[in-house]
């Protein structure tokens, strides 16, 4: 959010991908036909069975009905961020034996290949094919070869590619033999809606079910997973059972967990049930003009005061002081100001002090940062009697080290001291702080597709580096209001990009939250769901105020499909949640500035 004027629309996109791709030697002649004794070994090849013995990474793929090059199925996989969609298949094989894997394939840089020959492993790839082309490799078996992992897989950044009719054909190996029940079942993380599983792999095993009592709710290729969803305070049992292309095996021994108190994150649960946040330019001036503290529309009922910035980057020393008087010749006094905080909390108001901005830039390099950045907020708050904290990290202040790769357990600085510094506020001030973020969709929606700067580097480090604070900070955490504005088109769960300015972005953004989603579609790393009282959506209230305007009626469209599932167009929802906290909007000065548009739309449509 920009403090001198509208904000500059926000252009930091992660750099695609650009890396040559390079063949991994496979051969592409086609081989002799096979011998009479030799039999097709692939489970499924047609896909006319839908995934069935198939393993596709990060849920990459899908059986459609169109395009098949034979029969009623083919296999679509979509490649996203860090993920090539990676469709795999184990087959039991004969040692020092000669096989001919083939596959019709449709599409850019598709690969066709086969691992753990015992040999040397092999692969073949078609840079583009507009129609069907057939794809076909041989390699023999290693002398104590009993299995092979049969593939294929497109390329990051590259549209769905399509394959059909895979075979691989040889001598037949023996059945294979479904795979013993995991061990070591153990809960990590737990948290008011979520708990973390990890568990021992078994031999044999392509892939795991995770269950919740007697129902299913995930299938990983890991030996890990996140269960999200989950009610607050509330006791579950888990298992999980290993698969194979022969089936599934029987359920390792349950574990137990109780989620987390949901609380209100934060004194959440005083703030009315359909609450409306603004920013106010209380140290600054611009277009939109100063507007006094007791001049504050009663609408508006999170107030934060933009905004308190550092000394330097890296000092953590954090100071906020009125607009001065050349700026902002109608400034009321510290006095006059002070009071009218009181007067905004006796009518159950709540203020707030945001931090960063477009220009404060804030990065907790080092411990005496953070402790610096605990003690200097900590007097702002007591000095204007203030009920919290908001965190409006922007530009370079998150970013991850190279390396840093789960959200679940960050090891950057910057992001590891903000979250300790955080943790330490709300224990000084207790069950009654208030703690709210602002980031932009680059720091959170956008860790769907890319996180730091992901496997082999190259991509932005900040790309989804808010999500490890939100995540630690979850149970303390009061509103989560994302800037679904001055950004970038985004991907949402649909796997289609979606760009501001209308209903369906919000709609697509919001849904993410509420859902929770893998991270650089990793579905092992799942960022899990947010209560929907403890988020709002984030807007600009004028055209003035900042790229990505939306008009009311597109607004009331958002929260419609939100709260009602009506008006949802083209995007299909993964729920219904009418407790959605509300709406955030830069700012409460551009919404005067623009006769209370934004908060006249708002109030008309929670009856306010």
């Amino acid at each position: 959010m920009e403090r001198t004027g509208p904000p500059a629309r926000f252009t930091g996109l992660v750099a695609a991908f650009s890396a040559a791709l390079l063949a991994a030697g496979g051969l592409t002649a086609l081989a002799p036909s096979a011998a009479a004794a030799d039999v097709d070994l692939a489970r499924n090849g047609g896909f006319e069975s839908g995934l069935d013995g198939w393993s596709c990474t990060g849920g990459s793929g899908a059986a459609v009905s169109t395009p098949a090059h034979s029969g009623t199925s083919a296999l679509k996989a979509t490649p996203a961020g860090g993920d090539n969609a990676k469709c795999s298949q184990v087959v039991n094989v004969q040692p020092d034996s000669t096989y001919t894997l083939s596959s019709w394939v449709q599409g850019s840089y598709v690969y066709l290949g086969a691992s753990g020959t015992g040999t040397t492993d092999v692969s073949t790839w078609t840079q583009s094919s507009a129609d069907w082309k057939q794809l076909t490799t041989t390699f023999k078996t290693g002398p104590s070869t009993t299995s092979v992992t049969v593939y294929t897989h497109g390329w990051f950044g590259t549209p769905a590619y399509y394959a059909d009719d895979l075979t691989l054909v040889g001598p037949g190996g023996a059945p294979v033999e479904l795979p013993a029940a995991p061990t070591g079942l153990k809960a990590g993380t737990v948290t008011a809606s979520s708990v973390d599983l990890s568990w021992t792999g078994s031999t044999g095993a392509t892939g795991y079910n995770v269950y919740r009592g007697d129902t299913k709710v995930l299938s990983v290729t890991g030996t890990s997973a996140t269960v999200t969803g989950l009610t607050a305070s509330t006791a579950y049992s888990f298992r999980v059972a290993a698969t194979n292309s022969a089936g599934e095996s029987a359920k390792s021994a349950a574990v137990s967990a109780t989620t987390t108190a949901g609380g209100g994150g934060g004194d959440g649960g005083k703030l009315p049930a359909h609450a409306l946040v603004g920013y106010l330019h209380a140290s600054f001036a611009n277009g939109s003009g100063y507007t006094r503290m007791a001049d504050v529309p009663d609408s508006w009922d999170v107030i934060d005061l933009a905004f308190g910035e550092p000394t330097s980057v890296t000092s953590g020393d954090i100071r906020f002081s009125l607009c001065p008087v050349t700026e902002c010749p109608n400034v009321e006094s510290v006095a006059e100001f002070k009071a009218a905080i009181k007067a905004k909390q006796a009518a159950g108001k709540k203020v707030l002090i945001s931090i960063g901005g477009q220009n404060g830039q804030v990065q907790l390099t080092t411990t005496a940062a953070r402790d610096t950045f605990v003690s200097s907020v900590s007097k702002i708050i007591d000095e204007y009697g203030l009920d919290g904290l908001d965190i409006d990290f922007e530009g370079h202040s998150l970013s991850l080290n190279t390396g840093d790769t789960d959200f679940r357990n960050p090891t950057t600085p910057v992001v590891v001291n903000l979250i300790s510094a955080v943790k330490t506020l709300k224990a000084k001030y207790g069950e009654k702080f208030v703690l709210t973020m602002a980031p932009e969709t680059f720091f959170v929606q956008l860790g769907y597709q890319y996180y730091g700067s992901g496997p082999w580097g190259g991509q932005d480090p900040r790309a989804g580096a808010y999500l490890p604070v939100i995540h630690a900070l979850r149970d303390d955490l009061t509103l989560l209001h994302v800037q679904d504005y001055n950004s970038g088109s985004i991907m949402g769960l649909d796997n289609q990009y979606h760009s501001m300015g209308g209903a369906d972005f919000h709609i697509a953004m919001t849904d993410m939250l509420l859902t929770g989603f893998p991270v650089a579609g990793d579905q092992t790393k799942v960022f899990p769901a947010l209560r929907p009282d403890q988020v709002a959506i984030g807007l600009p209230a004028s055209t003035q105020a900042g790229n990505g305007h939306t008009s009311p009626a597109e607004v009331t469209k958002a929260l419609n499909c939100l709260t009602k599932k009506t008006d949802c167009g083209s995007y299909t929802t993964h729920g219904t949640w009418p407790q959605l906290r509300g709406l955030m909007s830069w700012s409460i000065n551009w919404d005067r500035f623009n006769n209370g548009e934004f908060s006249k739309n708002f109030d008309a449509y929670f009856g306010n």
